[in-house]
């Protein structure tokens, strides 16, 4: 009984192992591409973005890639797709699910654009390859204008003047992204402890969460 059961078990075995050798390769998932490809972005700019490098890292051949993409730019205008939904559309609806007032949804969308390492580093090195794309240049403006037009909804709210709104949403966006590349201390003073500040004086004052400083 017990060697007809092992030999059962051993058949069984078997026929699993010929089904799973049979069975087509699992793909790796089109979002994978992306999310590694947008890794690779952020940590060495669009040139770190190579097919072999972001398969080797997957575990996978290249061919996988070429079931999804066309071409490597094909895969890098939907890294930008997708990097522009997940700043504004995500960002945005993140902090409307918050609720509060306008004041409380201003201090929730720094803290959650400031905050996110992964997104810091990516929206920077966008930045930073759009001084030499021109179609890249021309989706960051138009983030960009959603992003401000969202910050002018919000400080509208409670600002009636619109030089004084327009002033402040210039203001608060250029202290997002400014503060990467400001290696000043401030004395007693954390980085955090200065950013409030900042935001206090123009009417989005609470607790903070001050991006870490650029290392570059």
């Amino acid at each position: 009984m017990y060697n007809r059961r092992r030999l059962t078990v051993a058949v069984n075995a078997a026929h699993e192992h010929e089904r799973d050798a049979m069975a087509p390769p699992t793909r790796t998932p089109r979002s994978k591409w992306i999310e590694e490809g947008l890794r690779a972005l952020a940590a060495g700019g669009p040139g770190a973005v190579r097919i072999e490098n972001l398969a080797k890292t997957l575990g996978v051949t290249k061919g996988g890639f070429y079931g999804h993409f066309a071409d490597r730019q094909a895969l890098l205008d939907e890294m930008l797709d997708t990097w522009g939904r997940s700043t504004t559309d995500e960002v945005m609806a993140s902090v409307e699910r918050g609720g509060g007032d306008a004041k409380a949804k201003l201090r929730r969308a720094f803290a959650i654009t400031s905050s996110t390492d992964g997104l810091v580093a990516l929206d920077l090195a966008i930045r930073d390859w759009s001084r030499r794309d021109a179609a890249v240049a021309e989706r960051l403006r138009r983030v960009d204008n959603r992003r401000m037009d969202y910050l002018r909804s919000l400080f509208g709210d409670f600002c009636t003047d619109a030089d004084d709104v327009e002033a402040r949403c210039m203001l608060s966006f250029s202290l997002l992204i400014a503060n990467h590349f400001i290696a000043a201390d401030h004395g007693a003073r954390t980085r955090a402890d200065v950013v409030n500040l900042a935001l206090r004086h123009i009417g989005a004052a609470g607790t903070f969460v001050a991006p870490r400083r650029s290392r570059h």
